[in-house]
């Protein structure tokens, strides 16, 4: 049976396996980039105060924090894609994919800086959630909706191209005489 709002038949089970496959890689890709243990001689301290570490970048001059910041949101900016991807979902609102795929996003980016508690070298940073979370939302929103009505236009395509006009009426449905019920 399909999901109501789904992807039909194997085109579908392609996409979430694709989707899947796909998110697990870069997952494992960002734990490796930031849960690995770092050899330095001093660490800053945890940064708990919004837009003070984004500040302090751009307090370096543009070229640099242009860099940071790009870093910081294109960490997790695939999710935007993948997560969808993954559910493989074809009729949905717009609105409500948007809002799970940043839920999740911001879940995954605040576990990460949670893990990094335990890391040595790695320090807290709520900049890093606001990035992480604002590069998984400018994805979604620049890939997903235009892919989901690309596809829905192939699929309505397809499905026209398959029965391209319907059976004339054959003419009335037989029915049954009623038989009425005895006393």
């Amino acid at each position: 049976m399909q999901r109501q709002g789904s992807i039909g038949g194997s085109a579908a089970i392609r996409v979430r396996v694709a989707g899947g496959v796909l998110l697990v890689a870069h997952l494992a890709l960002v734990a490796w980039i930031t849960l690995r243990p770092l050899d330095v001689p001093w660490v800053r301290p945890a940064n708990l105060h919004p837009f003070s570490g984004i500040r302090a970048d751009l307090a370096l001059g543009w070229p640099e924090a242009a860099r940071r910041i790009g870093e910081g949101l294109a960490l997790l900016a695939p999710l935007g894609v993948l997560l969808p991807m993954a559910g493989g979902r074809l009729v949905v609102s717009p609105l409500a994919s948007l809002a799970r795929t940043v839920a999740a996003g911001t879940l995954i980016s605040l576990g990460i800086e949670l893990l990094q508690t335990g890391v040595p070298g790695q320090v807290v940073d709520i900049d890093a959630i606001l990035l992480n979370t604002a590069g998984v939302a400018l994805a979604h929103l620049l890939v997903v909706p235009a892919a989901r009505f690309r596809l829905r236009r192939r699929m309505e395509s397809r499905s026209l191209g398959a029965h391209p006009r319907e059976e004339p009426a054959q003419g009335r449905t037989p029915t049954i005489p009623r038989v009425g019920i005895a006393p």
